[in-house]
């Protein structure tokens, strides 16, 4: 994943990807900060609603489950992949304009499993949807 301007951690020099994957990007979901303990998304409401004009619940999931699987991944180091073994979100407000904005942080991080809890606020800071993410971490 390149580095974005006003990131203040880049990503790690031995994580294999450097671009976001085809979903990221149809989705505009960018990683604007990467540390083991908080791994920030941004991704526009814009493109990513449902008919109402309401963000999607399935772009919110998408989102949570990327910023999960990048902090699991980074967490997991070199030589070890993560895979997403459960997700649970509960939607809180609607957003209906602007970018959301996920922040996740490690509940638990395992040998075998790493569990995420990642908070997806609007613009004006008000918390849109929480989730919890579980990743398996196995061999590369």
């Amino acid at each position: 994943m390149a580095s974005v301007p006003g990131m203040t951690t880049p990503a790690p020099d031995w994580l294999p990807l450097t671009e976001p994957g085809p979903l990221d990007d149809k989705l505009g979901i960018r990683i604007v900060d990467f540390t083991p303990d908080r791994l920030v998304a941004t991704m526009p409401v814009e493109g990513n609603q449902q008919p109402f004009g309401l963000l999607h619940g399935g772009a919110t999931c998408a989102l949570v489950e990327s910023v999960g699987s990048w902090a699991a991944a980074i967490n997991a180091g070199p030589g070890r992949k993560a895979v997403g073994v459960e997700l649970n979100a509960s939607y809180l407000r609607a957003a209906t304009s602007g970018t959301v904005t996920a922040v996740c942080t490690p509940a638990r991080i395992g040998r075998t499993l790493s569990t995420f809890l990642v908070q997806v606020t609007d613009e004006a800071g008000r918390t849109t949807a929480t989730a919890r993410l579980t990743c398996a971490v196995v061999p590369a």
